[in-house]
């Protein structure tokens, strides 16, 4: 039986919270496997209701439109990663140490959460890689952030700034380097899976090629 992991979510992305039912819950559960399926573009809510087996009118009554249920999925991962850091971390004193946990954590492929009863992580993992931006690269981005819809992901930002500033504290851009490290992360998987000559990786898909990559961009800049 799996145990439940509550991620704090901002109520402004939802009409009802899908966490409170079994509906709302199949909603956020079939939403992965479908857009991890066939991509955020084709991705529609009647496609959902019919995956879920009930009405486009009830997937409408949880999300006001597919944007916002794609905010959601993104913000639950940030938080979920940021629960993640935390665990793996807590008890590192050494800042190295710390520092390439967190890279390894975010540069290798995420296993589902036993914690989580209905949000498959490792294909939550896969979306954010891949459709990930679509949350934020928007022509209503600036009106998304005053409704502090990316706070997750500036707080996953700003733990790591803080681990790179207990490296070294005269670095004068640890948020800016934490955000490049989750991004860089994101493209160097997807480039070496799908587009491979944009990487030095080859084709072997291997996890430990990013993580040595970003271990050496990232003690390359701050122990400069």
């Amino acid at each position: 039986m799996k145990l439940h992991l509550q991620i704090q979510m901002n109520e402004a992305l939802y009409l009802r919270n899908p966490e409170l039912s079994e509906l709302g819950k199949k909603i956020i559960m079939h939403s992965v496997q479908l857009i991890y399926n066939y991509g955020f573009e084709a991705f529609t809510f009647k496609k959902l209701a019919e995956d879920v087996g009930t009405t486009e009118a009830s997937v409408y009554r949880y999300f006001e439109n597919k944007h916002k249920l794609l905010v959601y999925l993104t913000s639950w991962y940030w938080g979920w990663l940021e629960f993640q850091i935390g665990f793996h971390t807590n008890n590192i004193e050494d800042a190295e140490v710390k520092l390439k946990k967190v890279i390894r954590l975010l540069a290798s492929t995420v296993e589902d959460d036993e914690k989580t009863n209905y949000v498959n992580e490792s294909l939550l993992h896969q979306i954010v890689i891949s459709e990930g931006s679509k949350a934020y690269l928007t022509k209503h981005v600036s009106e998304d952030n005053k409704q502090h819809f990316f706070k997750p992901y500036k707080d996953l930002c700003a733990v790591i700034g803080m681990m790179i500033s207990e490296y070294s504290p005269n670095y004068k851009y640890p948020k800016s380097l934490a955000s490049t490290i989750i991004e860089m992360a994101h493209f160097q998987n997807f480039f070496m899976r799908n587009l491979p000559a944009l990487t030095d990786f080859g084709n072997s898909k291997e996890d430990t090629e990013v993580v040595l990559f970003l271990n050496d961009l990232v003690f390359s800049t701050i122990r400069m």
